[in-house]
């Protein structure tokens, strides 16, 4: 009996040296993502811990991660096999950051100026109840159908939406919410969040205050060839500057998001690898070098902070809406940009309607023209920090569609020939979660 309890406990002992083996080159990043997730999940979303640890975290290798919640100081510590311990800390307003071992944690606390009045309007333009509209052209039986087609059946775990939200000439016409979340949950956009970074460039462009094909945009690009790369090529993600936005391995991409104090520096340093306007190369890097640059374009770090909400995301009444920053204080555009469902339709809204938000223009039409524009050699998948349909990814779907996507399937689709915005939200995208069906389905119950 003894010998087949020290044969067992060579098995595991083997078994758990073969996974530190396997993984302790990305323990930071399992356990940064792990602490990082489970923190956002449970104060700036109020969810559960078991919820965020058995959805968000719940895959390999994160769900290695064995995660401690200090609820008074609002932290989260998260270690694998008592290894590579990192800890996520939540600050209120600027949503959590990953600590970073050596770092200091010097940034003054400034918290961005919010205004959470209620605005006295029938969604989406305010936060009363919408009027009760019948359209007849809509097929409401095949609407239904098609969102509730797009959770997973009592017992499954395939499709695994969250939520689904249409809205058809400012009208919700469908809205559907898996256990856990509801119209107020703030979602994780994820990437969404890059298209939220580029209005702030179409803003401060209609006002004035900088261009779009503006070059020689840093002082240490000066020396070199990177001087000659505009705001418009970061925008297209085809600046030529190297970069690696691979989620698997230690890459710009994971070292980014999980071990640098600031982000916006990341792709900065890298040096070009090609002329710009001549390979698209998607990269998060490049989101959070553009967020940096607009901090310079204001004269305090408050006012950079406030901007985004005082002349976008309240403005349009997305009160829910939180983008988080990182240690040094800037707010991470390509990634960590939350609000709930209806917000994100929100936001979606304005882009149908060119800019115009209830009568006021806060972007301009042209801008709208601008992010739908494909980029050079992108086979027209992508604008200026939107996706596009203009290749036809979605064979079933109108060709003028252009979106928010997101990891996961984050995704708020803007479809202007049948005045839709359709958002999805979940832990899945293809071909787990067929979006083209998705969205045929939906698209056949509009005439």
């Amino acid at each position: 009996m003894k010998s087949i309890f020290k044969k067992l406990a060579l098995v595991i002992v083997i078994a758990l040296a073969f996974v530190v083996y396997s993984y302790y080159p990305k323990l930071d990043i399992i356990t940064g993502y792990a602490s990082k997730s489970v923190a956002s999940a449970m104060f700036l979303a109020h969810r559960t811990q078991g919820s965020a640890e058995t959805g968000d975290n719940g895959f390999s290798p994160v769900n290695l991660a064995h995660n401690t919640v200090n609820v008074e100081d609002k932290s989260v510590t998260s270690k694998v096999f008592k290894l590579k311990k990192r800890t996520a800390v939540y600050r209120e307003g600027l949503g959590a950051v990953l600590m970073i071992d050596g770092v200091e944690d010097d940034l003054k606390y400034e918290i961005p100026l919010r205004n959470f009045s209620n605005i006295t309007k029938p969604y989406p333009y305010g936060d009363l109840a919408q009027k009760d509209t019948l359209f007849l052209e809509l097929d409401y039986k095949k609407i239904n159908k098609a969102v509730a087609d797009a959770f997973d059946n009592k017992g499954l775990s395939v499709k695994k939406t969250r939520t689904v939200l249409v809205l058809y000439k400012d009208h919700i016409i469908a809205e559907k919410y898996a256990d856990g979340f509801d119209v107020n949950t703030p979602i994780l956009g994820w990437s969404m969040t890059k298209s939220i970074t580029a209005t702030m460039f179409g803003i401060l462009q209609k006002q004035g205050k900088l261009s779009v094909n503006q070059s020689h945009l840093f002082k240490d690009w000066e020396q070199d060839e990177r001087s000659k790369i505009t705001l418009s090529d970061l925008l297209h993600m085809n600046s030529g500057l190297e970069w690696d936005e691979n989620y698997d391995e230690l890459s710009g991409v994971t070292r980014m998001l999980f071990l640098d104090k600031d982000m916006s520096l990341s792709q900065q340093k890298m040096p070009a690898k090609f002329k710009p306007n001549t390979h698209w190369n998607y990269s998060s890097g490049t989101t959070n070098l553009l967020s940096g640059y607009l901090r310079t374009k204001f004269a305090t770090h408050q006012d950079y902070l406030d901007f985004w909400y005082t002349a976008l995301l309240d403005k349009i009444g997305m009160h829910t809406a939180l983008i988080e920053t990182d240690l040094a204080g800037n707010y991470v555009g390509s990634s960590y940009g939350w609000a709930s469902t209806r917000d994100w339709a929100k936001f979606g809204t304005l882009y149908l309607h060119r800019g115009n938000w209830n009568g006021e223009q806060i972007i301009d039409s042209t801008w709208v023209d601008y992010v739908k524009t494909p980029t050079n050699t992108s086979n027209g998948l992508y604008g200026a920090q939107f996706w596009l349909n203009a290749g036809g990814v979605y064979p079933d779907v109108p060709k003028d569609l252009f979106s928010c996507n997101g990891y996961q399937g984050q995704m708020v689709f803007i479809i202007p020939s049948k005045n839709l915005v359709i958002v999805r939200t979940g832990l899945t995208e293809d071909p787990e979660f067929n979006f083209n069906d998705f969205l045929k389905g939906i698209l056949e119950g509009v005439k």
